[in-house]
């Protein structure tokens, strides 16, 4: 792979001087270009060889660029906050939002290449870390952000020359560390393991570009034109095919999840208060167990409007201390949240080690208010499946459960309960045209529902549906749930 960088690829000064007045003056045009439609947003990740350039050349590019547009994060080991969390949470908040640059020295590739060199993961480890890195950034690339990737290369010898000029040189050898000459040492190890993983992962959505570091010149001049091909693609005589969903098949009883659910289920007021008391006490002991401050929880509330989600919450944050736990309600994406990746906003409020994040309707608004209400396009909901259930994947593998409840109530009770929130003074905000609305759709709802169960309901995070016509029935069920589920992984 590193085949090409081995050859003493240079420019003269003069070639030089030559090419970057009018390389700049294109590079602005074309990230003016990307700012002002703000329908794309460009990544570079920055990997390689140390003493590649790779600092030099991004510092020199951002000259090149308008720096106010241009975002550029350093990703070193991940720190106390972020190992608590899932593994790509800190990727995810440094991502450059639709119509900016973002650079990231170091990215998701280099932990799976650094632990396998080490010896830390097997291979087979590394394989699947590498699978990982394609879904995610095919997920990026569907979501329209370009991934530029470029790999500074040195052959050993052009390495150890570089190291050793540095440290001679009384203004440069603070750039040398210890950590450089035992890498040097591993030198062969690492480029084994660093060609397997670019390989395994240069995609036709987010290929790897090998850049020769020995000289600045023919570096600089590459990685422009890099940055420029990446803005502005050429334009291809074949006009590309528009990506056509598979949709799900209904089932041919026309029988779907919600048909099973026996919505008569009730429970006295004498036994859901017993109950309610017991279950509070025991979740209360649970998140308090030394043993939960290395796992979290994430509970996803779904339903359909008015079936009490909110006063299923309602019971079981008294049995949690007000400061390990966030409700996160979720509405319709805000201008700046429509900038990002869909999963970006709720990448942002993944719980940490020890606590509990709540979320009063959620993600999977992306297979169904959106796909019903045709907010998005097929494909795009359809290939929701795919990225929530790699979402939940990741918080599982990082020691967040995931605890997932559909609360379901008939149309004729939805109805009631409109009425009386109707005529209810302190009621009335939770009543809005849209609720009336969506109510015309019921069945286009019922079969978004069934498809999101049967696609989303996983080992790791199944979801519980649950009888909610009656809202005593329905908060003890939900509170038996988490509790079980709590007590199981402690």
């Amino acid at each position: 792979m590193f085949e090409s960088a081995e050859l003493k690829h240079k420019l003269s000064d003069k070639q030089y001087d030559a090419a970057v007045p009018k390389l700049r003056e294109t590079l602005l045009d074309a990230q003016f270009d990307l700012l002002e439609k703000k329908e794309r947003s460009l990544l570079i990740i920055v990997g390689g060889v140390e003493g590649a350039g790779k600092g030099d050349t991004i510092n020199l590019l951002s000259s090149w660029l308008d720096p106010r547009y241009l975002d550029i994060h350093a990703l070193s080991a991940p720190s106390d906050e972020e190992r608590a969390r899932p593994e790509y949470y800190r990727h995810f908040r440094r991502l450059p939002p639709k119509g900016k640059i973002g650079v990231h020295f170091g990215s998701w590739h280099s932990m799976p290449i650094v632990n396998h060199a080490f010896k830390r993961t097997s291979r087979l480890e590394m394989d699947a870390a590498l699978v990982r890195i394609n879904q995610m950034e095919r997920i990026l690339a569907d979501e329209g952000w370009i991934i530029l990737k470029l790999w500074f290369h040195l052959s050993k010898d052009q390495q150890e020359k570089r190291l050793k000029k540095l440290s001679k040189d009384k203004q440069q050898s603070w750039r040398v560390t210890d950590s450089d000459w035992k890498l040097l040492d591993m030198y062969d190890r690492f480029a084994k393991v660093s060609a397997r993983a670019l390989r395994e992962t240069s995609t036709d959505y987010a290929p790897w570009h090998i850049i020769p570091g020995a000289d600045p010149n023919y570096r600089h001049i590459t990685v422009g034109q890099a940055v420029l091909a990446a803005l502005k693609p050429e334009k291809t005589v074949t006009k590309q095919k528009k990506t056509v969903a598979v949709l799900p098949s209904r089932p041919a009883d026309g029988v779907h999840v919600l048909n099973g659910l026996d919505l008569t289920k009730k429970l006295t007021k004498k036994r859901y208060e017993a109950q309610l008391e017991e279950l509070q006490s025991r979740l209360s002991l649970g998140l308090r167990d030394k043993k939960f401050q290395n796992r979290s929880l994430a509970l996803v509330f779904e339903g359909s409007d008015a079936a009490g989600k909110g006063s299923a919450i309602r019971r079981i944050t008294p049995a949690m201390d007000v400061r390990k736990y966030h409700i996160t309600p979720v509405a319709s994406p805000t201008q700046e949240e429509r900038l990002y990746p869909y999963l970006w906003r709720f990448w942002k409020h993944v719980p940490k080690a020890g606590h509990v994040a709540i979320f009063d309707r959620s993600w999977y608004g992306r297979v169904l208010v959106e796909r019903v209400e045709g907010f998005c396009s097929e494909a795009d909901w359809m290939r929701g499946y795919t990225e929530i259930n790699e979402f939940e994947e990741q918080m599982h593998e990082r020691g967040t459960e995931v605890i997932k409840f559909w609360l379901a109530t008939s149309p004729e009770e939805q109805m009631r309960r409109f009425k009386e929130r109707a005529a209810t003074g302190f009621k009335r905000y939770k009543i809005t045209e849209e609720d009336w609305r969506n109510r015309k759709k019921w069945p286009e709802y019922e079969w978004a529902v069934n498809d999101m169960v049967d696609r989303t309901s996983t080992e790791h995070a199944p979801w519980t549906l649950v009888e909610a016509e009656d809202k005593r029935y329905a908060r003890i069920k939900v509170l038996k749930t988490i509790v079980r589920r709590l007590e199981n992984i402690l």
